[in-house]
């Protein structure tokens, strides 16, 4: 068997297929080996490049691999696809990500720790409940406007709803009321259930140096110092806070051609998670602006001059991430802009 310089791991559940590529091209070898053999297969091996696609377990094996003394490169599946011939199997996948690794001009994601992929978790739990609250809020809404009890939106409101099922003058059917308390039951539970998550979340953000550098930045809390923590890769392989910006999705989607510029909305491409909490927090501090009044001459006093507040928002939101950028990879806390002279 040849010495290959680039493995390409197709991950599974029990059975993975490995494809050992030579430096010069060729097939040093394709083999199929169950999860247990993994490991010892390539420990065996001369070290080389390991490649696999980015998905839920390619961390857990990144890291697995690289104690071995292996170079792990993680490559997002969607540019692992075009290298995928004709038929698509578990070889050809192999196959394909090991081809992909090869390239100079690849991207690749970094092995994430384990505290990330804790604070991952942390992260994800708490979306879910909310979400799963917000289900049952929207539901409970619904049933309640077919018996002429109607209340806003926002959780907020859960307690004009409960008022209702309470009140014995809006004469609901005994039934209606049972199922109601139902619903309030379960929307209580998560909504303790949130506010426990959130503490967690405030703790964890106290005791990392990034995340409390990070939370100096108006519009920017715990949770949103976590999921760039915990999501976003080192602040170093991007070469100026733009290129982080755009990796969000922040910047216009182009469609341009034979030397015409045509910039459409934000692209929407990247982490949304993070990009979603950034555009939340530039929306409070906009509101913010407009309640209490922004400081003349400052860059968001004379945008919310001439602009709508949500597109003050995206550009304040993409201001952000270059700032976030800056201060990460000068180990910098905020400062406040000077203004400019009127």
């Amino acid at each position: 068997m040849e010495k290959a310089s680039i493995i390409g791991l197709d991950l599974a559940k029990r059975v993975f297929q490995l494809h050992g590529a030579c430096a010069i091209g060729g097939v040093a070898f394709r083999k199929k080996l169950s999860r247990e053999k993994i490991l010892a297969f390539l420990a065996e091996q001369p070290r080389c490049i390991v490649a696999m696609e980015a998905c839920g377990s390619s961390h857990h094996w990144g890291r697995a691999i690289q104690e071995l003394g292996h170079e792990v490169r993680l490559i997002p599946p969607i540019y692992v696809k075009p290298f995928v011939k004709r038929q698509k199997n578990d070889a050809a996948d192999a196959e394909a990500i090991a081809e992909a690794a090869s390239r100079p001009t690849m991207r690749f994601v970094s092995v994430k720790a384990q505290e990330q992929q804790a604070h991952a978790m942390l992260f994800r739990t708490r979306d879910l409940l909310v979400r799963q609250r917000t289900q049952l809020i929207n539901a409970l809404r619904g049933h309640m406007a077919e018996h002429g009890v109607v209340a806003p939106q926002g959780s907020t409101n859960v307690k004009t709803l409960a008022e209702a099922v309470d009140d014995p003058s809006t004469s609901l059917p005994l039934l209606v009321v049972e199922l109601a308390r139902i619903f309030l039951t379960q929307i209580s539970e998560l909504s303790e259930k949130v506010v426990a998550l959130e503490k967690v979340i405030a703790r964890e953000a106290e005791c990392g140096s990034q995340t409390r550098r990070l939370r100096t930045v108006p519009g920017i809390g715990p949770i949103t110092a976590i999921a760039i923590e915990t999501f976003a890769p080192p602040m170093e392989v991007f070469r100026r806070g733009r290129d982080f910006a755009a990796w969000l999705g922040l910047v216009p989607a182009q469609h341009s051609t034979g030397g015409k510029q045509l910039l459409g909305r934000t692209s929407k491409m990247g982490q949304r998670d993070i990009r979603r909490l950034l555009i939340i927090g530039a929306m409070a501090v906009v509101r913010s602006a407009l309640r209490k009044g922004a400081a003349e001459g400052t860059w968001l006093y004379r945008m919310l001059a001439r602009k709508p507040r949500r597109l003050v928002a995206i550009a304040l939101a993409n201001k952000m991430a270059r700032v976030v950028w800056a201060m990460l990879t000068k180990g910098e806390d905020y400062r406040v802009p000077a203004s400019a002279p009127v």
